[in-house]
């Protein structure tokens, strides 16, 4: 943990758990290793085991708190830090955190009655006046908020998220001037925040200094480059210096993140319009008039790009319903008002402001829980795929971090009588020229081995190697002919059927990638599994494969039972909790995905808390 390796650690606390499982230590410490790889529900449950072992220790109550604060469940997270409170009262950071529970879950009164409290206890405590100022914020009264942080700002006037929240306030009140001098400290003291310099843009664009907002501009977008209202903002800005082509890359950002955006829409249009591409104009404005059939000031531009080409009778229809709603306004029809507004908000889609600048809905004083388990948290995107069946291979499979060895009593049974091991894999290696060569030979070997049929004992077993050979080599047909010739010389052969099903299932996703149905060919693989698995109802990869099988089908509901049937026959089997929860998540239940990633990750699978992050923020 020290080295920030926090998926190896949970493999060792996981050993500690399994050998003394009634200490609350490796709980805890397990607890702290998910939280900070985002896997937020297993360190809440940790937690509690912890608690459950020993409840006289505050830490495992702050965490579980921290988890649960994330996670949504402020209630129970007040009431962690309220049992915590009562075994250490004087620790300021529980007050706060207890604070911002208050706060994030709704309850201003409670909220502004604690921060009587943690005044009254601690005077000089900044930043218990700027929550207080975020609950004057939400109760929209402006006034008192800015007293509030001006308070703390005199008591701790080195915390930038005060004064970039002080800023926020004289936006909202169009005090330009105030709020660049209050961003400037902001920025001085967090230059790596974007969002101050988005908003310092602002606050210099309505003072009439376009380099300056534009500088701003550049430089949020060099820490942030995919912010949304950096492009949008600086597209507009771009377009009102004359710097049109860069004006329409700043769109097409824009409009690659939100495509359907129609004021980058038909902003993007003006732009072309304005550098020569008539063309793709007229398809910007068109998109935008399909959805706002009585925006004039788009038809006006059309009409216009369709006279350029010469296109007239298209300018002429625009042009005659341009007309008709003038003539329309002058008895008293309607007409979407030219009202003009410094700056919109991001939610608002009134195309008659489609060149002002943009800014967020809301912006809240940021506000840090008080924690001490920081760490980073495992960013890798991962794209979220099954993992593959389990199959038989002539090599074990090897992992740097977990020491799980796949045992089935039939594998162990075959390698018995047999010359050359089998092994359980999830997964085969990449076939190099190497390997292939060394498979090749191995062929050529088991060939002259079965073309002896003096023993037939020997022969069976070298059909087995050799298909097993072949589907390594990714030989189906070879494997698949060969373990059918097994399977009418042993028909019982659990063995044969599972590796003839998993054959047959690698070829329907080559026949299924290249838009050939396979849906016969799918049936066939269910039927081997399910022939194995009476044979061997105890194997827990038969069931996981068949589960497998039926995920293929999305036949989502038969791949979970499956999945569950595995997982109760071999609980280590971190694959089957990771495709159960992929199958929730196509089945809509986000809550028991992410629970069983957890388990799939605490297994050493750490690539299921980059699918714990994603799915939890959805």
């Amino acid at each position: 943990m020290y080295f920030e390796d926090y998926v190896l650690s949970i493999q060792y606390f996981n050993q500690a758990i399994s050998i003394k499982p009634y200490l609350y230590e490796p709980w805890f410490l397990r607890g702290i290793a998910k939280y900070y790889l985002d896997d937020l529900t297993g360190a809440e449950s940790d937690c509690s085991e912890a608690i459950e072992r020993n409840p006289y220790v505050t830490n495992c109550y702050e965490l579980r708190g921290l988890s649960r604060i994330r996670l949504g469940k402020y209630e129970e997270a007040a009431a962690d830090y309220t049992t915590a409170l009562k075994y250490d009262p004087e620790n300021q950071g529980y007050w706060h955190n207890r604070a911002l529970c208050y706060i994030r879950g709704k309850d201003y009164e409670r909220a502004l009655s604690q921060l009587d409290t943690i005044t009254a206890r601690w005077p000089k405590y900044a930043d218990a006046w700027s929550m207080r100022a975020e609950v004057y914020m939400q109760q929209e009264d402006t006034t008192r908020a800015a007293q509030a942080l001006d308070k703390s700002l005199e008591i701790d006037p080195y915390d930038g998220h005060t004064w970039a929240a002080r800023s926020i306030i004289s936006l909202s009140r169009s005090e330009w001037k105030e709020s660049e001098g209050y961003l400037d400290k902001a920025i001085h003291l967090l230059p790596k925040d974007g969002g101050n310099y988005i908003n310092r843009a602002m606050a210099r664009y309505n003072q009439n200094n376009l380099r300056g907002a534009m500088a701003d501009y550049d430089t949020a977008l060099d820490l942030e480059p995919n912010n949304f209202l950096g492009h949008y903002n600086r597209g507009l800005l771009r377009a009102q210096v004359g710097d049109d082509n860069r004006g329409i890359e700043d769109f097409d950002f824009v409009l690659r993140l939100e495509p359907d955006n129609m004021l980058a829409l038909f902003n993007r249009g003006l732009l072309r319009d304005k550098t020569g591409d008539l063309r793709g104009a007229i398809s910007d404005y068109t998109k935008v008039i399909n959805e706002y059939p009585n925006f004039w000031t788009g038809l006006q531009y059309r009409a216009n790009c369709y006279r350029r080409l010469g296109m007239n009778r298209q300018a002429e229809l625009d042009e005659f319903r341009i007309l008709k709603a003038q003539i329309d306004k002058r008895y008293g029809g309607k007409q979407p008002s030219m009202k003009k507004h410094p700056v919109r908000k991001r939610s608002d889609d009134d195309l008659e402001k489609y060149n002002q600048l943009v800014m967020a809905d809301e912006q809240e004083v940021e506000n840090e829980y008080k924690n001490e388990y920081r760490g980073r948290v495992q960013n890798h995107r991962v794209e979220a795929a099954y993992l593959p069946m389990y199959e038989l291979a002539l090599e074990p499979a090897k992992s740097e971090l977990t020491k799980y060895i796949a045992f089935d009593e039939a594998v162990e049974a075959f390698n018995s009588r047999s010359g050359r091991p089998l092994y359980v894999v999830s997964g085969l290696p990449p076939v190099t020229e190497a390997r292939s060569q060394t498979y090749f030979a191995y062929v050529d070997t088991l060939g002259m081995t079965i073309a002896d049929v003096s023993n037939m004992q020997r022969v069976a077993v070298a059909l087995m190697l050799r298909a097993v050979a072949y589907s390594s080599m990714q030989n189906m047909e070879g494997a698949i002919d060969d373990l059918t010739t097994y399977l009418q010389m042993d028909s019982l052969s659990s063995l044969a059927l599972w590796q003839r099903a998993v054959c047959q299932s690698k070829i329907n996703e080559v026949q299924a990638a290249t838009g050939a149905s396979a849906d016969m060919k799918i049936a066939n693989v269910l039927m081997d599994f399910s022939a194995a698995i009476k044979i061997a109802p105890h194997s827990a990869y038969l069931y996981y494969n068949r589960g497998c099988a039926y995920v293929r089908r999305k036949d989502y509901g038969r791949a979970i039972d499956d999945f569950t049937k595995a997982i109760e026959l071999d609980p280590s089997l971190s694959e089957a909790y990771y495709n159960r929860g992929l199958a929730f998540i196509d089945s809509g239940k986000t809550k028991e995905a992410v629970s069983d990633f957890s388990k799939a990750g605490e297994l050493g699978l750490y690539t299921a808390y980059s699918l714990i992050k994603k799915y939890r923020e959805k």
